[in-house]
């Protein structure tokens, strides 16, 4: 922001996909007044539920030290859904049905929090879509609505 006199500090949105998404949960759990509004799209909401319906064991083993049976702690140490009592901050879920790696469950769990905390938030589902967003149409549906949630929360008063 020193460097761009464009950048608007007090009205900034932050956004997040797949590992991305899971930040925007744990931000949403450490720093529930850095944003206006935030937009997870295929995040993680809770680590445990994650190890055990995820296909992609990898990452999860390698970043927290193992299987969530041999080192609980090392994946309950940054789970966000230990943190959804500091949430506060308006976010956008984004779930794809045919996502197997980070299954929708994940998104309607970050969602349901959110709801039940009284946080304005919406949900953009695809039933078609998996990780990603690949088809034109609702890649179009996926950018309309996007922005329209940064504009509703970041725009000049």
């Amino acid at each position: 922001m020193q460097r761009f006199d464009f950048l608007d500090g007090e009205r900034a949105c932050a956004l997040g996909g797949s590992y991305g998404g899971y930040m925007v949960n744990w931000i949403a759990g450490q720093w529930p007044d850095g944003f206006r509004c935030l937009v997870n799209h295929a995040g993680l909401f809770d680590n445990r539920m994650m190890y055990y319906v995820t296909e992609e064991l990898w990452f999860p083993e390698w970043e927290h030290g193992g299987p969530y049976f041999d080192n609980p702690e090392g994946h309950e140490r940054h789970n966000p859904v230990h943190h959804v009592n500091a949430w506060r901050t308006p976010m956008l879920v984004i779930h794809g049905q045919l996502d197997y790696r980070v299954p929708v469950e994940q998104g309607l769990a970050t969602f349901t929090a959110l709801q039940r905390r009284g946080i304005p938030s919406k949900f953009l589902y695809f039933p078609d879509e998996n990780h990603w967003v690949l088809k034109p149409d609702n890649s179009i549906l996926w950018h309309d609505t996007v922005n329209a949630w940064l504009h509703q929360w970041t725009a000049a008063p």
